[in-house]
């Protein structure tokens, strides 16, 4: 029953809440007074003052130490600055994705983007498609920051969960081993899998694409975990340990110390983009049959999946000139 009452009260606190409080505090503080932060926000000096004098007592703290010369935050202060950063820029994210349609399409991944696919894909996206700008978002998510919010579409060489995500194989990647530049095994042209039970291999069990079943269960490497690509690779580089990666990684980090060899015998990982199954953006095929068509004519085969042509508009999947979906797409 108290739980409930807290909860409550808290509720109404939010309720009480309201972004122009929160913009007054930023303008407040960026500004370095109230005079200036009423100018830049467009109301009075007075208004600025209530705006600040409400929201301190919707929190119930002081946020600002104000003197003849100088504002500066408070503890708390510097807590709520940046939370109403945070705020205020989700907020100004949805007026204008509301305002101004579908015109940014952001697709996320935990690695490797689309390896060494990423920058021909930019630069053939931005000519195709000069109205939909493209931002690449790396996360070290399950799901490139797809599940989180981050993203529209994400690429990932792991599995997805195919109740919440619909996805589309686009390609297939060799599997390479991440090796210190002195190591014994740096000389070599290619590296078999069964040699690499002899070795400590490290992996990521939350983005990563190397699992204990590449390797039957009595020959298995010992594993040491890591937190994400950079650790992964400082790692390596020092000699901790080796690692197997995606193809799209040896394109995407080139770091000093670490060299990658092909990995002999070792199954391809398939690539694939994932989209929310029932709220897909309008530029999903296009990017899906883009991506698709770079990883068809690279060296290394891609996924026997057949590639539509490129829509040369990505405003609607579903119209007639759109491209039509690859057969391997779970269409929402």
């Amino acid at each position: 029953m108290r739980k409930m009452h807290e909860t409550r009260q808290l509720y109404a606190l939010v309720m009480d809440l309201e972004l122009r409080h929160l913009r007054c505090l930023v303008a407040i503080v960026d500004s370095g007074t109230f005079t200036d932060a009423a100018i830049e926000l467009g109301i009075s000096q007075a208004a600025v003052s209530r705006n600040l004098m409400a929201l301190e007592q919707v929190l119930g703290v002081r946020l600002l130490h104000r003197t003849s010369r100088s504002i500066t935050p408070t503890t708390a202060g510097v807590h709520a600055l940046a939370q109403a950063r945070q705020v205020l820029a989700a907020a100004d994210n949805l007026v204008a994705e509301a305002t101004t349609g579908h015109t940014r399409l952001r697709i996320g991944h935990a690695w490797s983007a689309m390896g060494r696919h990423t920058r021909e894909f930019q630069l053939r996206w931005a000519a195709r498609y000069p109205d939909v700008e493209l931002h690449l978002i790396r996360t070290n998510s399950p799901t490139g920051g797809l599940a989180e919010g981050l993203c529209d579409l994400a690429v990932l060489r792991t599995a997805v969960d195919g109740h919440r995500f619909a996805s589309a194989i686009v390609g297939r990647e060799r599997r390479y081993c991440a090796l210190a530049a002195d190591d014994p095994w740096a000389r070599r042209r290619s590296v078999k899998l069964e040699e690499v039970a002899q070795r400590t291999v490290l992996i990521d069990r939350r983005t990563g694409t190397t699992t204990p079943d590449l390797w039957p269960a009595a020959a298995q490497p010992n594993f040491q975990q890591t937190s994400d690509i950079d650790d992964w690779l400082a790692v390596v580089a020092a000699g901790g340990g080796i690692g197997i990666t995606a193809e799209g990684t040896t394109a995407q980090y080139r770091r000093d110390g670490v060299v990658f060899r092909p990995l002999r015998d070792a199954p391809p990982i398939d690539v694939q983009m994932i989209w929310r199954r029932y709220d897909p953006h309008p530029s999903t095929h296009a990017a899906i049959a883009l991506l698709t068509d770079l990883y068809r004519h690279a060296a290394y085969p891609a996924s026997s999946t057949p590639s539509p042509s490129p829509s040369p508009s990505p405003s609607s999947p579903s119209s007639p000139s759109s491209p039509p979906s690859p057969p391997s797409l779970e269409c929402p």
